[in-house]
């Protein structure tokens, strides 16, 4: 049995609040912009302007989101 081993260096996490469940929590890169919440799971668009925070997604960014998922598995 091979072992798969994971370089936790390299995720790009944050504390942030997350506007789905208005709780203060680590949010997770999924690609540049985008973030996941570990709290309750829901994606958000990280907004810089001179504070940042973690918007909830539009149709557009769940669009831009599944494009870059079908690009990578082709």
């Amino acid at each position: 049995m091979s072992k798969i081993r994971f370089d936790f260096s390299k995720i790009d996490t944050v504390h942030g609040h997350c506007e789905e469940c208005e709780e203060t929590t680590i949010m997770v890169a999924i690609v540049t912009d985008y973030y996941r919440c570990t709290n309750c799971g829901a994606d958000t668009r990280q907004h810089v302007n001179g504070s940042i925070r973690y918007l909830k997604l539009d149709a557009k960014d769940k669009e831009w989101l599944k494009n870059q998922k079908d690009s990578t598995q082709g």
